[in-house]
């Protein structure tokens, strides 16, 4: 494992067409009070700890199901805590923090994300290296469909009217959506524990943590194929990677990103944020764009910028 040095600042675009790649609980896309559509950290998360346990990572925070006894029999319903702990690990929780704190730093989500691990006899809290904002829908022509389905089975409500016909549920969507993600790396967080009696080998937020945020931040969305998520993807990544011991620090940058359409292309102007790099430039290590340019251009000037093609990784 090598320790992460670098804090890094960036950016993830989430397109999604004819899907709902956040819904509340009344299955509308998510918006704030006024109105704005959004995506909330825990949807990109999740995306992402999706990838990593399709790709046998260690997750510790992800639903997983167990059969569990009930008065009729046995029912299907998720693991708490530390029985999720018990099937990753083989073994109940331990009363030594230290032991604990191994396991949890096995984990990829938790070495990015952090934890709150609170079940009895320990209480432990971890703020991750890895900061996701809330996603803000960017694109002003978005609008939310309906549409109805019918199910193939009645309605089992035998006081309903329409108790001898199929019954019809509803999908929520929206046309098409741009989510713009602000992200910062800062791999001091977990300095604190490092040479802590017990965690000699315990090295910090390693390079390989981070290469499986990076991976994440690249293909979790489009990964995600659910019934609601068919129809999300990712767009666009940005990362801006700080020299070691870098003093400065940016503002969260999805404020400064527009969203248009030219012809059959969507259009991310970052331009505005070319400036506020410009003026940190020499404390900044490397700049990687990832876009998939068979969809979207992204305007973006800076010194050192290097472009990939976010499906192939290859140069652009």
């Amino acid at each position: 494992m090598i320790k992460m040095k670098q804090r890094v600042i960036g950016l993830i675009g989430i397109v999604s067409r004819m899907a709902n790649w956040n819904a509340d609980f009344t299955g509308l896309p998510k918006t704030t009070s006024d109105g704005n559509i959004f995506g909330s950290d825990k949807a990109l998360k999740y995306s992402i700890k999706r990838l990593w346990e399709l790709n046998g990572e260690k997750v510790l925070y992800i639903r997983s199901y167990k059969l569990g006894k009930g008065k009729e029999g046995e029912k299907l319903q998720p693991r708490d805590l530390q029985e999720r702990y018990q099937q990753l690990f083989g073994e109940s929780v331990a009363k030594d923090s230290t032991i604990v704190l191994k396991r949890l730093f096995a984990c990829v989500d938790v070495m990015n994300f952090g934890a709150t691990f609170a079940v009895e006899g320990q209480n432990i809290g971890l703020t991750g290296a890895v900061q996701i904002g809330q996603g803000f829908n960017k694109y002003e022509e978005t609008n939310v469909e309906v549409q109805d389905i019918l199910s193939p089975f009645r309605n089992s409500n035998e006081k309903s009217l329409d108790k001898d016909a199929t019954s019809i549920g509803k999908k929520i969507m929206v046309d098409e959506a741009h989510y713009i993600y602000p992200f910062t790396v800062s791999p001091n967080h977990y300095e604190s524990y490092i040479g802590l009696p017990g965690l000699d080998e315990f090295q910090g937020y390693t390079q390989e943590a981070y290469a499986a945020f990076k991976e994440g931040a690249l293909l979790g969305a489009t990964a995600l194929q659910t019934n609601s998520k068919s129809g999300s993807e990712n767009a666009f990544s940005l990362f801006i990677v700080l020299k070691e011991n870098a003093l400065a620090y940016l503002p969260n940058l999805d404020p400064y990103v527009t969203v248009c359409k030219k012809e059959d292309k969507t259009m991310y102007d970052l331009s505005a944020i070319a400036p506020i790099v410009a003026g940190i430039q020499e404390q900044v290590e490397q700049i990687e764009l990832y876009i998939n340019p068979y969809a979207a251009e992204v305007l973006l000037e800076l010194d050192g910028l290097k472009r990939y093609n976010i499906i192939t990784r290859a140069a652009l």
